[in-house]
């Protein structure tokens, strides 16, 4: 294997590479005027793509209430950019976790990538303009609430954990290709999900190291979001002029703010960054509670969700078969 190049080389030439191709499209002027016009977007990116680039759960939990309340911006325009900003965002934090050699799993990233692929086209083309968006985010908050009551539970006690999936047979490689697929779904549906879903597996079921498993997603959130963002531009041929605007804003922090993200989840123990995701989890389902209005549909739907994936998490944490301290 190649020797790896230090972190810091690796952010600062991604990024001096993105920004000269910026400053190449604009032109240092208009660059800066842009940025003073939508200062919003970029400050509100600086925190979370750096959320992004530390955790599994993306840069909503920040991104949200800000898109959402201040900026009133829609749903669906919301994912459009979630996805066209982590193409970038991520794509830096995966570039330099690869340059760096840092740990991840990549048998996972290519098979969860390959059925994330075929989520995101059903989840963007079929399931999307079928369900209302209200009731799409609502489901996905209280989903990841059901995941982050299973994560507290499951690190109550000290445990061991593994750094790569502990086997890889084809029941392994199943549900690894269903968690990419269902978390691509996910990704089309509101624009992130499937780094959320494939950790979860990683570890609940497969107990596995909660900074691999990030820093596994991260990669994968990246790659599956260059999918999205190819398909919303040359299959459905939508990106909105507003759209546009508001990525090339978040454009030149990202490209620092992920990367930095992800060198950070190498640096913290693994307790603090499950208590950082399911705090930041709180976060992100309290401002759905705040911002949705609870009519009907989005309750009934919220409600299934809640215990079919509650359901399947807590099947997850009680299989000990893959747990290190199980005596087989």
């Amino acid at each position: 294997m190649n020797k790896a190049i230090p972190k810091p080389y690796v952010i600062i030439g991604v990024a001096l590479l993105t920004w000269a191709l910026w400053l190449a499209y604009f032109g240092f002027a208009d660059a800066i005027a842009h940025i003073a016009e939508y200062w919003r977007i970029t400050l509100t990116m600086i925190f979370g793509s750096i959320i992004a680039g530390a955790t599994s759960i993306g840069g909503g939990a920040v991104a949200f209430p800000v898109f959402t309340k201040v900026l009133q911006i829609t749903p669906y325009d919301s994912k459009i950019f979630s996805l066209a900003i982590q193409s970038v965002g991520m794509g830096a934090a995966a570039l330099t976790i690869y340059f760096t050699r840092t740990v991840v799993d990549w048998k996972v990233i290519s098979l969860a990538s390959f059925g994330g692929v075929f989520g995101i086209a059903l989840g963007m083309g079929v399931i999307a303009p079928l369900l209302p968006p209200d009731v799409i985010k609502m489901s996905f908050s209280l989903m990841l609430a059901s995941f982050a009551t299973t994560l507290w539970f499951i690190n109550k006690h000290e445990r061991d954990c593994h750094n790569e999936m502990p086997h890889w047979h084809h029941k392994e490689k199943a549900v690894i290709l269903f968690a990419g697929f269902l978390g691509g779904m996910m990704s089309g549906l509101v624009g992130n999900g499937i780094d959320i879903f494939v950790f979860a597996a990683l570890v609940l079921l497969f107990r596995m190291d909660e900074k691999t498993a990030t820093l596994t997603s991260v990669v994968l959130m990246g790659i599956n979001a260059f999918v999205g963002f190819m398909l919303q531009l040359f299959l459905f041929q939508d990106f909105p002029p507003q759209v546009q605007a508001y990525w090339l804003a978040a454009i030149p922090v990202v490209v620092i703010g992920a990367p930095l993200g992800a060198m950070l989840c190498t640096r913290l123990p693994r307790l603090v960054i499950a208590n950082l995701l399911i705090a930041l989890i709180v976060i992100e389902l309290t401002s759905s509670l705040l911002l949705i209005p609870l009519r009907p549909a989005v309750i009934y739907a919220s409600v299934i969700m809640l215990v079919i994936f509650s359901l399947l998490n807590y099947g997850m944490y009680r299989i000990r078969h893959y747990d290190p301290n199980f005596a087989r």
